[in-house]
């Protein structure tokens, strides 16, 4: 049935009056007169606060009427479930019981009565009451009952009334109806009562009834229920004020009319209204109110008026929605109109759920349909202000607060902007053109690639560069790729043709071959040929006439022998191109495929909408012990075996051969350079030093000179010189710290003073790295007018000193202190001549710094190693490390400890923790280092502190080398393992296990090629013995769970098989760890 034509005049605002009992005639006007006041349009009573009955209508009832309308309002009289149902006739099918009112959010029991029955005999007699009540001046009626009867009756029963009495209006209490029955009953009656008076805020069903109610002319908001107990008795009197306020201010905002029990202004409960009965009761009682808030009910009232007029002319109606989440503080929705093609601008009202704390919210994500700039809006529902922006929302407990919303105006595009100015449609043809000269094909998704080639790709001599990229074109065609590369001193491209993945999808690789700065890129276009073939070739397999296409097949090659760059192409393809109608079709199809046939399109290079993408993609390609060396560190000082007897470079010769019997592939010296005597440094750190106390190496700089300079006690030029020739030797790299910091003593500081910086007092800033003050050194400002750019190339010809002196290798302290700017241009300077030179940084700071320095140029990094230690740990850390969008860059370097660090795990795991951190950092990277006294297990530490007792940062000591319980041996075989294992040349290549034990670490390093695979198991524990079933990855091979696979044990070269997919280890602290080299028998490789 169609929806009666509405009878209400704008909003219904509704001031109940819910009496058992006969209100003096005094005291109804004056609630009439306070109700009008607060800019109510209409009093919703009972008939016995009329004195009169549903049966028995008396006189007095239209004065009580005549009053309310001379104020303005109409009278609503209450229709209860019990009077609906009072005559016999009104029962359907048994009788009805007079249950309480039901919980609106669950449904009553199923109606036993048909919902469509035929008119019975009571509707005509509760019309004709109801005709009767109207005659005496009642202008509508709220239906507590109305599921007394079918909603069909219901219709007709209030037809007959609405016929009899036009404009008499019917709301319906449709709280606790089922739904099918509410939303029938919605657009039928008049108006609706919202449950919003039971709403949490929270909760998602208020909204969800709102819109099962859209069909009704009016949905009412309950401000609080008027014939229940009061929700507001349950608040504490402290914050009764608040959720009044906010009660109103929430249900103002829901519904399209309002209804307020009388007295909610003052926040009454309901046992107030049961001692008033004359209107000196009622003055008392008003008098006596703790608060008034009519004010604010009359501002609430008038912008639901103001609102009802400006959407008079509004199709579709308005519905709410949520735009916070349920576990928000603030409560947000928005009133939206149904039809999103209206401009009108929204409202969005937020409450705070809170009567106590004061919340705040993100309002990024408040925008509807593009209404993105709001104002907020005052008491009389102005706009205040320029719309713009809502960032954050800050509400007082229980604040509610209105926006209006609109749509900021579109950004005008390029074309808009030509303001007729006589060639808009020149332009517009130029800008067609434009476009039919772009490219049909797009290349994305370039790997590997460091910010979209911002910063170069790092690799090693000889690598293979695997490359992948998104290559699509429009339609059904398939595009051809290949992959360019060169050296940049090169000006001709190399070509390798890419081979499709799958899903767009394409790849090639390339294997530079010199040290330096490489580039490679990509370039694609559709190939007429390629997918002629493709095209035909899908025909004959349908069994299809291909004449035609043999045809086209010899017309596409006439065209691109006509292109041809080259003669012998040409002359092939003109060949090919003339199809001998006598033969088959067969004959033709195999002469027109031929594979020599294809090589010849291939050099007649036609590449129709070729695209190139730009710019290139830069590659570093770096010495081999920038990817794969084993780093061993010493004090040059402390190399003569006698503590009282300064080292020299002729002692450290004489340590070679053990050092390169350990395996070890570089040998890494701190600062060698003069050290400063002012402030110097004493034993474990003590700010005073004795006579004879050598000082810190850090602390560059004295008399005799600074970084360009050695210390006089280590030796001369020519004994460096000497001590390089002999490491190179014995096959070991020399690695200077290059440490950016001057002593007080430094020559800098009198040549070139305007390099410090200096504070007011004529002081230096001293070095710091809280907690942590070096009194003994001080740093250079980068930036001070004599710095730039002085500064920085005395520190480029540093770097190029020690170059000419043979070293390439250069450890680099906390580069993270000094200007990003700098290193970049100086690592680009330096390996713009010498690209054998590798710089690894020792920066134990953030994350996206460390991974900033590699992308600037640092070969290697230091890492967070020392600090990871349990198996989860390890898993993630290394799982980062080796993602391919890091690894492009980032080299991890696992230093087991420094002069600096003492690990508080070496501290006391004894022996087993020193096996332990061995494997894990010779086996995880390609990249690893020790500290001396590391092979002799030395951890005596500074008490509380990760730093050595009797450091050789601050003293000479002597070692020895033979000392009981050493791990020398160890070493030396791990690096054997490493130096035979090509899989253990990088920490790619990775993949972690399973394991069932959580301190047994178990995973497989591999060759990109899969030709070399290093099983490993390493026991976390250096206390306990640990043993585990793990997972041979049989499936890695396509193997099945029951296969073998060929094993050696690399600790002591036994041979043996694995016998299926589970087996079994034992790993004692005293061996922790085993590493296994697998294969699968000859001929058992799934291809």
């Amino acid at each position: 049935m169609t929806r009666p034509p509405s009878t209400t005049s704008g909003a219904p605002r509704i001031y109940c009056l819910p009496l058992a009992f006969a209100l003096d005639r005094d005291a109804w006007l004056q609630c009439v007169g306070r109700a009008a006041e607060m800019g109510f349009s209409r009093i919703l009573t009972t008939l016995a606060a009329c004195g009169a009955s549903l049966r028995e209508p008396v006189e007095p009832l239209a004065a009580y009427a005549d009053a309310a309308r001379a104020n303005g309002l109409a009278l609503d009289l209450v229709i209860e479930r019990q009077a609906a149902r009072a005559a016999p006739s009104f029962a359907v099918d048994g009788a009805y019981a007079d249950d309480p009112l039901p919980d609106p959010r669950r449904a009553p029991p199923v109606e036993a009565s048909p919902p469509h029955a035929p008119a019975a005999p009571h509707d005509d007699d509760l019309a004709e009451r109801l005709i009767a009540l109207a005659g005496y001046g009642v202008a509508g009626f709220c239906l507590r009952g109305v599921d007394a009867m079918p909603i069909a009756q219901w219709s007709d029963c209030l037809g007959r009334v609405r016929a009899a009495r036009p404009g008499t209006a019917f709301f319906a209490w449709t709280q606790g109806l089922p739904r099918a029955r509410m939303i029938d009953a919605a657009a039928r009656f008049d108006g609706v009562f919202l449950s919003s008076c039971w709403w949490d805020l929270r909760a998602a069903w208020l909204l969800d009834e709102h819109a099962d109610l859209a069909t009704s002319p009016c949905r009412i908001a309950l401000a609080e229920d008027p014939f229940g107990g009061r929700a507001l008795d349950a608040v504490p009197p402290r914050h009764r004020m608040l959720a009044c306020q906010r009660a109103l201010a929430v249900a103002f905002e829901l519904g399209d009319g309002i209804l307020v029990p009388a007295g909610m202004e003052f926040a009454w409960s309901a046992p107030v209204w049961r001692a008033i009965r004359t209107p000196a009761d009622l003055s008392a009682a008003w008098q006596a109110a703790a608060f008034n808030l009519g004010h604010a009910i009359a501002r609430g009232n008038a912008r639901l008026a103001r609102r009802a007029a400006d959407r008079v002319d509004l199709d579709g109606g308005i519905e709410l929605q949520r735009l916070a989440g349920p576990s928000a503080p603030i409560a947000v929705f928005a009133r939206v109109p149904c039809d999103r093609r209206r401009r009108e601008p929204l409202r969005i009202v937020a409450a705070n759920i809170s009567l106590s704390d004061t919340a705040s919210l993100d309002a990024a994500g408040w925008s509807w349909h593009d209404c993105t700039h709001v104002q907020p809006l005052d008491d009389d529902d102005a706009p205040v202000g320029a719309p713009q922006p809502l960032d954050t929302v800050r509400l007082a407990p229980g604040e509610v607060r209105a926006w209006r919303a609109t749509r900021p105006a579109p950004v005008a595009g390029r074309a808009a902007r030509t303001h007729g100015d006589g060639h808009a449609a020149d332009k517009a043809v130029r800008v067609a053109e434009d476009a039919v000269r772009a490219p049909r094909l797009f290349i994305d998704a370039i790997t590997p690639a460091v910010d979209n080639g911002r910063f170069a790709v790092k690799c090693v001599a000889g690598e293979a560069v695997r490359v992948e990229a998104d290559v699509v074109i429009d339609g059904h065609d398939v595009p051809s790729a290949v992959l360019l590369w060169r050296p940049i001193d090169a000006a001709d491209w190399r070509e390798v043709d890419m081979a499709p993945l799958g899903n767009d999808r394409w790849t090639a690789e390339f294997r530079p071959d010199r040290i330096g700065r490489y580039e490679f890129t990509i370039e694609a276009w559709r190939d007429p040929y390629v997918n002629w073939c493709r095209e035909v070739g899908k025909k004959v397999d349908a069994g299809l006439d291909i004449a035609l296409e043999l045809r086209e097949g010899a017309l596409i090659l006439a065209d691109i022998a006509r292109h041809a760059v080259t003669a012998r192409a040409r002359l092939a393809l003109e060949h090919a191109c003339r199809v001998d109608d006598a033969l088959d079709a067969g004959h033709t199809l195999s002469a027109l495929t031929a594979p020599t046939l294809a090589d010849a399109v291939a050099a007649a290079r036609f590449r129709p909408y070729v695209l190139r993408h730009l710019p290139p993609q830069p590659v570093d390609v770096e010495p081999a012990l920038a990817g794969f060396a084993s780093w061993y560190e010493l004090f040059p000082r402390s190399q003569s075996n006698d503590p009282s007897r300064h080292g020299t470079f002729d002692d450290v010769i004489a340590r070679l051969p053990a050092i390169r019997a350990m395996g070890f592939d570089v040998l890494y010296f701190p600062p060698v350079h003069p050290i400063g005597t002012k402030h110097r440094k004493g034993r474990n750190n003590s700010k005073s030093a004795a006579p004879g106390d050598p000082g810190s190496p850090y602390a560059i700089g004295a008399e005799e000179g600074g970084h360009d300079a050695l210390h006089p006690a280590l030796g001369t030029f020519d004994d460096f010189r000497r001590l390089n020739e002999a490491a190179h030797a014995h096959g070991l790299a020399l690695a200077l710290d290059f440490a950016v910091q001057c002593s007080p003593d430094h020559p800098w500081l009198t040549s070139h003073s305007g390099w410090f910086d200096w504070r007011p007092d004529g002081s230096l800033h001293y070095a710091e790295n809280p907690p942590k003050k070096y009194e003994d050194i001080v740093n250079v400002d980068f930036y001070t007018d004599d710095a730039m750019p002085g500064l920085w190339l005395a520190l480029r010809d540093i770097v190029l000193f020690w170059i000419g002196h043979g070293v390439t290798l250069f450890r680099v302290d906390n580069p993270h202190t000094k200007p990003l700017p700098f290193w970049e241009w100086l690592i680009a300077t330096v390996r713009a001549d010498h690209p054998e030179v590798v710089f690894l940084s020792e920066a134990f700071t953030r994350p996206k710094m460390m991974y900033r320095l590699a992308k600037i140029g640092f070969s290697q990094s230091y890492t967070y190693f020392t600090w990871r230690h349990s198996k989860q740990e390890f898993i993630d850390y290394l799982g980062e490390l080796t993602r391919p969008d890091i690894a492009a860059y980032f080299r991890p370097h696992f230093f087991v400890n420094t002069p600096d660090i003492n690990p508080l795990f070496l501290q006391t795991s004894g022996r087993p923790g020193f096996l332990i951190r061995a494997a894990l950092a010779a086996l995880l990277s390609g990249l690893w280092g020790v500290y001396n006294g590391f092979e002799l297990c030395e951890s005596a530490a500074l008490p509380g502190r990760e730093e050595y007792l009797d450091s050789e940062k601050y003293q000479l000591r002597a070692w020895d080398w033979n000392r009981p319980g050493n791990i020398v041996r160890e070493i030396a075989q791990l690096n054997r393992i490493r130096r035979a294992h090509p899989a253990l040349h990088t920490h790619r290549g990775l993949t972690f296990h399973n394991a069932f034990d959580p301190h047994i670490l178990y995973f497989a390093k591999t060759t990109p090629r899969r030709d070399d695979v290093v099983l490993a198991a390493i026991n976390l524990d250096p206390f306990a013995a640990h043993e585990a079933d793990f997972e041979v990855p049989l499936w890695e091979w396509g193997l099945a769970d029951d296969a073998v696979l060929a094993a050696e044990n690399l600790l002591d070269g036994t041979r043996f098989a694995f016998h299926g997919k589970r087996q079994h280890v034992r790993l004692a602290p005293d061996a922790p760890y085993a590493i296994w080299a697998v294969r699968p028998p000859d001929g058992e490789v799934s291809p």
